[in-house]
């Protein structure tokens, strides 16, 4: 059983290891040192695939999450094996962080935390493109997130939001773009502050349950959308 399952391991890895992007140009192998630390997870991780085998069978049909789940894990593989042969000068090592830059030069990014903004910043993106709203784009939104507050609190919120929208404004304008993308977490805040953008702006949405555990890959895939 172990010759088998080691033996499906090698051939998901196979899949996985190809490009996304069609045949990459592969160099000879230089020398160079083998990360077994990298390369036992990559084994692991291709084992703990099999799973989703043996559950969907006998058509082997995912549905969404669960596809969302496996993909996401073959991604994981095959950037830990990039990374190999990357080490062995079989691959170039993409500088993505290089790549988000340019891509995000066409958006201002729109978020709800100050704490979002350092993720997004690590991504790769100027720091000058990003707004970090803080309250909803509409007041009335506040009731939403909070029935109970009084109307003299509704005032001073009022002035942040137009600061913010004073903000966005002024980047669009500075920075020469006309395209929003809101970056937050599924959580009520993030739900609302989006759906206003949608309609403000008709802005571009990411929204996921943790941004720390957004790879910057997958932010490249949506600013490449």
């Amino acid at each position: 059983m172990d010759k088998i399952r080691f033996k499906q391991a090698q051939e998901l890895l196979k899949e996985a290891g190809q490009s996304k992007t069609g045949p990459e140009k592969m160099k000879t192998p230089r020398e160079g040192t083998i990360n077994s630390l990298t390369y036992a997870e990559i084994m692991k991780s291709i084992i703990e695939t099999e799973e989703f085998i043996y559950s969907s069978r006998p058509t082997h049909k995912l549905l969404q999450e669960d596809a969302e789940e496996f993909c996401g894990r073959l991604v994981d593989i095959r950037n830990k094996i990039d990374d190999i042969l990357v080490e062995f000068g079989v691959l170039e090592k993409e500088d993505v962080e290089e790549k988000v830059g340019k891509l995000s030069e066409r958006f201002i990014i729109l978020t709800s935390k100050g704490n979002f903004k350092k993720i997004i910043t690590r991504w790769g993106v100027e720091p000058q493109r990003i707004v970090v709203a803080g309250v909803p784009l509409e007041a009335e939104d506040m009731r939403i997130l909070n029935p109970k507050i009084p109307e003299t609190a509704l005032e001073p919120i009022k002035k942040k939001i137009s600061h913010v929208k004073n903000d966005i404004s002024r980047k669009m304008e500075q920075l020469g773009v006309q395209e929003i993308l809101v970056v937050v977490e599924n959580d009520k805040s993030g739900e609302l502050l989006a759906k206003r953008a949608v309609d403000l702006y008709e802005a571009k949405v990411m929204k996921r349950d943790n941004l720390k555990d957004v790879d910057i890959l997958e932010f490249r895939k949506i600013l490449e959308g």
